[in-house]
């Protein structure tokens, strides 16, 4: 079996029912880092389409954001950091009741460069990590063909820096004209994604970062 084929293999993968309409139910981060580094599938946006469908189904109901933004905070006493992008990837499933969102790394905007620049380099390590994502199941059941407001939870996996950890993640969600809007704000500490931040610069890095996930679909 080639490398492809094998790849592959790990792509798609039947569900237990056996139907043949039904494909796709487990891919890893770490195939697809693998993915990228053979140039298999060269562009950020197509990529995450098959991270996205290998988790989802290729045919199931999945919603897609139309926008998306996250961004993060670190305050402390000394100095407070903040940066941004537009460019999250997300997805919904009403009917598996999955979610998904992930980001290209150096897609964040930072005010300051140098700043966004040793993000880039020294903590995130964006050549070798270049993807952030969480997968997750909703724990409620909710009626998403209905206006209205929830809470939601999801619970599922967190990857930063190659560093995979469980999380029950919070959202707020409002559906309205057929529209869903999905706001989650939680914490990230540093340490739990062995992202090593300099002696000399720890007091103008938090432990525990702020995040705010924002997506329409």
């Amino acid at each position: 079996m080639s490398s492809k084929d094998k790849i592959l293999s790990e792509i798609i993968v039947p569900y237990p029912s056996g139907d043949p309409t039904q494909i796709g139910t487990v891919f890893s981060y770490l195939w697809a880092k693998q993915l990228y580094r053979m140039n298999t599938i060269k562009k950020l946006g197509t990529l995450l389409m098959v991270l996205l469908l290998s988790t989802f189904g290729v045919f199931a109901q999945t919603k897609n954001a139309t926008s998306g933004n996250i961004g993060f905070f670190s305050s402390t006493p000394v100095e407070d950091i903040k940066a941004n992008s537009k460019s999250m990837k997300a997805a919904i499933n009403p009917q598996s009741k999955k979610v998904a969102f992930m980001v290209q790394n150096t897609s964040f905007e930072f005010e300051n460069k140098l700043m966004q620049e040793h993000f880039n380099e020294k903590y995130m390590e964006s050549d070798k990590y270049k993807l952030s994502s969480f997968s997750g199941d909703i724990i409620e059941t909710i009626d998403w063909t209905k206006d209205g407001e929830h809470t939601i939870n999801a619970k599922g996996k967190l990857n930063i820096h190659g560093v995979e950890q469980e999380r029950t993640i919070t959202a707020k969600v409002v559906i309205k004209d057929g529209k869903i809007n999905l706001t989650s704000n939680f914490k990230v500490k540093v340490a739990d994604h062995k992202i090593e931040i300099p002696k000399l610069v720890t007091s103008k890095i938090a432990e525990e970062i702020e995040v705010k996930v924002e997506g329409t679909f």
